[in-house]
């Protein structure tokens, strides 16, 4: 059995690894005969003292107790005194304990652990709310085949919690899975500290762990201008200011999401952030530009004039239960860059304007690197020195966008939503986006049909009248067939839309013109439309022939419009 000899403490107790086979023992370089007997399970302090009777030298071990149990400096003084009387020839009688060693499949469970780590260990230290709700999904959803295997099982067997991570990268991701081992090896390392039998050797020693890169996603000053003509034309003009507002400050999207009215002081131009990352230990303000105080005064007026029912104070006001916006996520189709990515842009931009290492980390709330610098007391320069080094990298953002200084976001927060000023997409479940789409999509396919059918030819415009009852989509397209035929007046002079027909519809010159004086709004092309007079070379040279009287069907409704009928199909 291998033997050292070194100062036991409490700590060099606690370092010291457990046997992998059989024992060996650690003794005490200040007391002669105090030693720590290193098993398998556990540690035990014992006390060792010899002694001559009748010429014969007999030793006597005698365990004191077992580290976790008690500390090194009790042990050594018991150990002096069980020594004492050994030498002494006083009998000793102590109880003499009996190590246990627990079964492979008993022990404490990985949920008793995950709740004991929650309740002593997360709550208490105050983790913020994201937090705990990531280790918990790691726990019951990842991991849930195993929450109620015993700890003891998951130690003696690394190779199946190896396997269970690989697994989870093929699945879940590289990420995902690096995330719930190290919730699986924190979890653990907490319930080793009570439960002194698990093997001081972590689970997840034998985890290959997937390497991990940063995403590189940050904007340039040439990408700024076609970012802020997307934002510009988001439909909503609440989560507009957000996405805004991300990109001037840097802030990380889930604590402004919970920022409220009262965390908005005006007068002195600051945003105080209570529970960012880190929890409420790490709260700090948030030094406000003008640009930044226009966007905020923009959210609110917004959101009250979406929302005027909301009276739960918050910046960005939401639908959901809480009155806030609660997820910040957008298509990338619609919006490029959103949430950590406007953070990095955020730190690319500081870079270029020359701003420097101390200022960013102040403003990004990062912890300052060094001894030097943690003096610098982050109050005192709110209100002035980062204030002008906001504004600085500010002008910065707003100059590279090459924006109208009529649009926004140099726009009064009077004027969201107006036509002119502030023209964004419309909601696509509205009748105005249908109707958009139609005039962009599916008018000029009826057209093309249209102009190709000859049975339509022979179709007379006298029967367009606003006594018939809505056509169906053939009548349609004889009504833009005639028009493109006759080539019109009215309708040749109607004002031409902005938006194109679709570019994989081959028109011909004529065809593309009706196209485009048919994608005008529904109270400007209908009336023209109807009003076409019969298509005759010369009406004065030929006499129209007698009509034959036709059956008037029963007229539609009174207001009732064909085109709106169309649409709603």
């Amino acid at each position: 059995m291998d033997e050292k000899r070194i100062l036991l403490t409490d700590r060099i107790v606690a370092q010291l690894p457990l046997a992998t086979s059989g024992r060996y023992k650690v003794r005490d370089t200040e007391v002669s005969g105090f030693m720590v007997i290193v098993w398998r399970r556990r540690k035990s302090y014992t006390a060792q003292a010899e002694r001559w009777v009748h010429g014969v030298r007999q030793s006597k071990s005698v365990v004191i107790g077992y580290a976790g149990e008690m500390n090194s400096r009790d042990a050594r003084s018991q150990a002096k005194l069980l020594i004492s009387k050994v030498t002494t020839g006083e009998e000793i009688k102590y109880p003499k304990k009996k190590i246990v060693e627990p079964q492979p499949n008993a022990g404490i469970t990985l949920r008793q652990a995950w709740e004991r780590y929650l309740t002593s260990h997360m709550q208490r230290k105050n983790r913020s709310p994201s937090t705990i709700a990531g280790y918990a999904d790691h726990v019951e959803r990842l991991m849930a085949d195993w929450i109620d295997r015993p700890l003891m099982e998951l130690a003696d067997d690394p190779g199946t919690v190896a396997a269970h991570h690989d697994r989870l990268t093929e699945v879940n991701g590289s990420s995902a899975a690096n995330g719930a081992m190290r919730t699986l090896r924190a979890i653990y390392n907490h319930a080793r500290k009570t439960q002194r039998y698990l093997p001081a050797d972590n689970p997840t020693l034998g985890v290959d762990w997937n390497p991990e890169k940063r995403r590189n996603t940050a904007m340039g000053l040439e990408d700024l201008p076609a970012w802020f003509v997307q934002a510009r034309l988001m439909r909503h003009p609440v989560r507009r200011e957000f996405h805004l507002f991300c990109l001037l400050s840097g802030s990380r999207p889930g604590a402004l999401l919970e920022a409220r009215l009262e965390h908005l002081n005006v007068r002195t131009r600051i945003l105080h952030i209570p529970r960012p990352k880190g929890g409420a230990d790490r709260a700090f303000d948030i030094p406000l530009s003008r640009a930044m105080i226009l966007c905020l005064i923009r959210a609110l007026r917004a959101g009250r004039m979406l929302m005027p029912d909301n009276k739960e104070g918050w910046i960005f006001m939401g639908e959901g239960e809480e009155g806030r916006m609660v997820e910040h996520k957008e298509n990338r189709k619609v919006l490029s860059k959103w949430g950590n990515d406007l953070r990095q842009t955020y730190r690319t931009l500081g870079q270029i304007a020359g701003l420097s290492e101390i200022d960013l980390h102040l403003l990004m709330n990062h912890s300052l690197p060094g001894v030097n610098a943690g003096y610098i007391t982050r109050a005192k320069l709110i209100s002035g020195h980062l204030q002008t080094v906001q504004e600085k990298l500010t002008e910065t953002i707003l100059s590279g966008a090459k924006l109208d200084a009529r649009r926004w976001p140099h726009l009064p927060s009077r004027l969201i939503g107006r036509d002119r000023r502030d023209p964004v997409q419309p909601d696509p479940r509205s009748n105005k986006a249908r109707e958009a789409r139609f005039w962009a999509v599916e008018a000029p396919k009826l057209l093309k049909r249209a102009m190709r059918a000859e049975t339509s030819l022979d179709m007379a415009p006298a029967s367009i009248t606003t006594n018939l009852p809505p056509p169906s989509p053939t009548a349609l397209e004889a009504e833009v067939l005639i028009a493109a035929r006759q080539n019109s007046a009215p309708v040749a002079a109607a004002p031409v839309a902005t938006s194109e027909p679709a570019a994989s519809l081959p028109l011909s010159p004529r065809e593309r013109m009706i196209a485009k004086s048919a994608a005008q709004r529904r109270l400007q092309i209908a009336a023209p439309l109807r009003a076409l007079p019969p298509a005759t070379a010369n009406p004065a040279a030929t006499p129209a022939p007698a009509q034959v009287p036709r059956r008037q069907p029963n007229p539609g409704p009174a207001g009732h419009d064909p085109i709106r009928s169309l649409l709603n199909m």
